[in-house]
């Protein structure tokens, strides 16, 4: 897998950057399977997620999802991050 430019939605539901994951994690990409891995630096996967080229894409398949920038944190104090 490599890293292609585009989009995913992680846990909570927004929509990322997979050149810009955020969370010190980095994401592997399959476009053709439309498939995203996101790993720690180490190789752990962490979360695994549709590829889409761009957020209009995210919109035609009816996902709301807000794109938030690689800072924006992961998870939430509440559950353990």
């Amino acid at each position: 897998m490599s890293v292609a430019e585009g989009f995913f939605v992680d846990w909570d539901g927004n929509a990322r950057s997979t050149l810009d994951p955020g969370g010190g994690y980095l994401c592997e990409t399959d476009p053709v399977a439309r498939y995203v891995a996101v790993t720690t630096k180490t190789g752990t996967l962490v979360h695994e997620a549709t590829f889409y080229k761009s957020m209009a894409d995210i919109e035609k398949a009816g996902i709301r999802a807000l794109l938030v920038p690689g800072a924006h944190p992961w998870g939430k104090r509440e559950d353990g991050f």
